[in-house]
């Protein structure tokens, strides 16, 4: 449905949205994700005032809701009153069984955003993509990786910039309330559509913004900005763990050989496997899988001791003197 700004409190002049605006230099043309909600209209209005006729939108139809085609007129009718090339590109995003509906529509989304800013308006060369997430968003993403036990990787939550298949993302809207977002939009006379799974609180995300967010508000008023600066910490101490690993990966190899990786403390070896296992493989072990396999590592005093662990999706096996990785599929298993 459509959620009209004339219902909206008007309340306080948004100051953030044009800040972190003067901050955004993206390579241009760039394109913005387009849901037709709140945050990504703003994003996309203001990219369009500040860029114009370099601005791009991608509307990703995902299609399983009934309100997905109410969606796309909405979008079709923003975009052409503000002059915006609109790209709305169809997805298959129904999960695959033990796959999250919300992880199989990410990887969905990801994909056709690439596709669409690649082939839509080609031989145009755009490889920036910007994303609507926000502050707010940033905050459900720590909560979710502290309910889930997640390290460093999990508590540095979304990057402001990261590259994937050629393409350049940006969310350049971290440091923005959504209630700011609105308020924006409410100024403008600019109406959005409200996504109804929004409020369904079956999904995580959504309990946590009903339910813990206000109270957090109240308690800690400034904790949208403190969270961030954890989440900064955290990353940065991710990229010394990293800078670490690949040192460590230069002396014992890739693969690691086995008896190279046995001098190493076994946080380092711990850290190293971890390091080794995602950029190679792309494989994330549980912290009790990394707990075993650091024993059995250990364990490997003699050439004929053999080491076969299930990690994530495929096995860790032990191949002479170094350490191999096959996935499951390959394995036949």
């Amino acid at each position: 449905m459509i959620f009209r700004w004339d219902t909206v409190a008007r309340s306080g002049a948004v100051k953030q949205l044009p800040e972190a605006l003067a901050l955004f230099s993206p390579g241009l043309p760039l394109a913005v994700g387009l849901s037709g909600g709140a945050d990504s209209t703003a994003l996309l209005l203001a990219c369009a005032e500040k860029w114009p006729g370099q601005v791009r939108a991608i509307h990703i139809h995902h299609g399983l809701q009934p309100a997905a085609e109410d969606f796309v007129r909405h979008c079709t009718e923003l975009c052409r009153r503000y002059d915006v090339p609109l790209a709305i590109h169809k997805v298959d995003a129904r999960h695959a069984p033990g796959e999250s509906p919300e992880d199989a529509a990410r990887k969905a989304r990801y994909s056709a955003l690439a596709a669409a800013a690649c082939h839509t308006w080609a031989p145009l060369a755009l490889n920036n993509i910007a994303i609507a997430q926000h502050a707010d968003d940033q905050v459900e993403t720590m909560l979710l990786a502290l309910s889930r036990g997640a390290g460093l990787p999990g508590m540095s939550a979304m990057p402001a910039c990261w590259h994937r298949d050629g393409i350049t993302y940006h969310r350049p809207l971290l440091g923005v309330p959504g209630a700011q977002l609105r308020r924006w939009l409410v100024e403008r006379g600019v109406a959005w559509v409200e996504d109804p799974t929004n409020a369904d609180e079956q999904f995580t995300r959504n309990r946590i913004r009903a339910r813990l967010l206000p109270p957090l508000e109240a308690a800690f008023p400034q904790f949208r900005e403190t969270f961030a600066r954890s989440a900064r910490h955290a990353a940065q101490g991710q990229a010394l763990l990293v800078e670490l690993a690949s040192l460590d990966m230069n002396a014992v190899g890739n693969p690691p050989d086995i008896k190279a990786l046995q001098q190493l403390s076994s946080l380092r070896q711990a850290n190293l496997l971890r390091h080794w296992l995602f950029q190679a493989h792309r494989a994330t072990p549980s912290a009790a899988q990394l707990e075993q396999l650091l024993a059995q590592v250990a364990a490997c005093a003699t050439r004929g001791h053999q080491l076969h662990l299930k990690i994530a999706n495929g096995h860790v096996k032990r191949a002479g003197n170094v350490l191999g990785y096959t996935p499951v599929a390959l394995s036949g298993k």
